[in-house]
């Protein structure tokens, strides 16, 4: 990454976690930790606790986003948030593509591509996961599975879209696991 023209982003999920009440203490709590980082710090929370880590976040450099959104700006998607109410609330990221979205909720290649088409269009930035399960990995097909993942994600995405998407490599088998990605691959992975 050319840091003169990109700035590092260390970004955080909470998943399906905390309170209102809970995220405004651990927001509190971080603020000063942050306030000098040379990165952006960006905490993607459920969407009931938003409203809270904005309020909680603000006047500090600390950003919020969305850990999903639909791809359709309204209609008939019951508990499906859109990334125009996500921006109308103040969000600036969105994740697409997290790889348990992939595996419990059915979410594809094109899915996410619809997601990150949203996102961008709505004037967020999209953090799109990419990565492999233990089971491709171990064909060896890593390479290949990322840069086809990372093409369908970025299908109609113009060039001047670009400053708005985030490559996010996770790789699932590490996940939970205890296993650390190498730090030998993760320069080679890693956006």
């Amino acid at each position: 990454m050319n840091k003169a023209t990109r700035k590092a982003v260390i970004a955080g999920n909470w998943k399906m976690n905390k309170t209102p009440a809970e995220t405004t203490e651990i927001i509190n709590a971080m603020k000063p930790l942050v306030k000098d980082a040379d990165c952006s710090v960006v905490l993607c929370v459920p969407y009931v606790d938003i409203h809270a880590a904005l309020e909680a976040a603000n006047g500090s450099n600390i950003e919020i986003g969305a850990e999903n959104c639909h791809w359709e700006k309204s209609g008939a998607y019951t508990g499906e948030i859109s990334a125009d109410m996500l921006v109308a609330m103040g969000v600036k990221y969105v994740i697409t593509g997290h790889s348990e979205r992939r595996q419990y909720f059915g979410e594809t290649d094109i899915t996410v591509n619809k997601r990150t088409l949203a996102a961008v269009n709505a004037g967020l930035t999209a953090i799109v996961c990419v990565g492999e399960t233990l089971e491709q990995r171990e064909q060896g097909i890593t390479a290949e599975l990322v840069a086809m993942q990372t093409k369908i994600a970025l299908g109609g995405i113009a060039k001047d879209q670009l400053d708005k998407i985030i490559i996010a490599y996770e790789p699932v088998w590490a996940i939970g696991t205890g296993k650390p990605l190498p730090p030998t691959r993760r320069k080679r992975f890693a956006p």
